[in-house]
């Protein structure tokens, strides 16, 4: 088989079907019947029908592979080039935004290798090369990389902290739930756009905070809170009350002192708050760098939560949404690969002592 532009077999499927041609050059030489001998080898009968006739005209020779159809128009040093260009982003090379199509890539091709690929070429030359199509990750243009780095590096001298203590590393963290789902397909008759009656209000209607809590050689255990719905205040968010009865309710559920982590809420930082801290010495606290989600295993579980209970769903009031938020949560308490995959995702570890 022949492919434009560098395509077609690489060098480990090519040595793959030669040594199959071999083999069946040997099954040639027992007498074997085709079929016994494509059974055997997991082929087509039609290829063995062809290796046999080539073996008989050409010889053993006829078999070998004859190497690549043709060679690729950027060779592994002029695509080394080229990856380079890639990781300087789009706008680095005029674009007004920060994605990569295919389009885009055969463009710069073009402009830095004076070389014309198609679309499907440069799908198969990216592919080849270990690259592929991805959701790209978000990252808060105020996010200071110098102090994340600083962040990771407190927190990883943290978690070997908790490990030493025999301490609970404790990692929190709030979302809001909103009637529109993320996402929503239904069945409709072609043409005709089905209609879902959702809330109009764009404001959240259900707020929850989860405490996620690991300890080396224990199971993770997952704590969360609703936010209370009817306030005398009028208020729609945790207030330093509430943070303060969920971390008293974790304190006697895990029964050990508690390392927490949490990110800077105005809530957080109250004068109050921090006379509550004080006051606990089976309690100490460190704050996540500004900007850093990716720092803070909590975000991993309301990504699975979106992705599974509240995704494809309308829901039909705010208790709806309520029952099935908890439902979610409460299966997430009891899959405890996941809880220590979120904080694998993170890059962190808490280290036996």
């Amino acid at each position: 088989m022949r492919y434009a532009q560098g395509g077609g077999l690489t060098d480990e499927r090519r040595s793959f079907r030669e040594k199959l041609r071999l083999e069946a050059a040997e099954r040639f030489q027992h007498g074997d019947e085709n079929a016994d001998i494509a059974h055997d080898l997991r082929i087509s009968v039609r290829s063995v029908q062809r290796r046999r006739k080539a073996r008989s005209q050409g010889g053993p020779r006829a078999l070998a592979s004859k190497g690549p159809a043709s060679l690729p128009l950027l060779g592994d040093d002029l695509f080394a080039v080229l990856e380079r260009e890639l990781l300087k982003g789009p706008v680095a090379h005029g674009w007004p935004d920060q994605t990569w199509t295919l389009f885009r890539i055969k463009t710069l091709i073009g402009r830095r290798f004076h070389k014309s690929y198609t679309i499907q070429g440069v799908a198969a030359l990216l592919k080849r090369h270990g690259w592929s199509c991805q959701v790209p990750a978000r990252r808060a243009i105020e996010r200071n990389e110098a102090a994340v780095r600083l962040g990771e590096g407190d927190l990883a001298e943290r978690g070997r902290s908790v490990a030493a203590l025999d301490a609970w590393l404790v990692v929190e963290d709030e979302a809001g739930f909103s009637m529109t789902p993320p996402t929503t397909r239904t069945w409709s008759r072609r043409g005709h756009t089905p209609v879902v009656r959702v809330r109009g209000r764009s404001r959240r209607r259900l707020s929850v905070a989860a405490l996620v809590c690991y300890k080396p050689g224990e199971p993770s255990p997952l704590i969360y809170r609703p936010c209370p719905d009817a306030r005398p205040d009028g208020r729609k968010s945790f207030s330093r009350k509430d943070y303060r009865d969920l971390i008293q309710s974790a304190h006697q559920q895990l029964g050990g002192p508690i390392v927490l982590v949490w990110d800077n809420l105005n809530t957080h930082l109250t004068a109050g708050m921090r006379r509550y801290i004080a006051d606990r010495d089976w309690l100490t606290v460190f704050q996540l760098p500004p900007y850093a989600p990716d720092l803070n295993p909590v975000e991993g579980i309301w990504s699975v939560l979106r992705r599974t209970t509240t995704a494809n769903r309308a829901f039909a009031d705010p208790d709806d949404l309520i029952t099935a938020v908890r439902r979610g949560l409460r299966r997430l308490q009891y899959r405890h690969d996941v809880l220590d995959g979120c904080l694998t995702g993170t890059g962190l570890q808490c280290e036996p002592p």
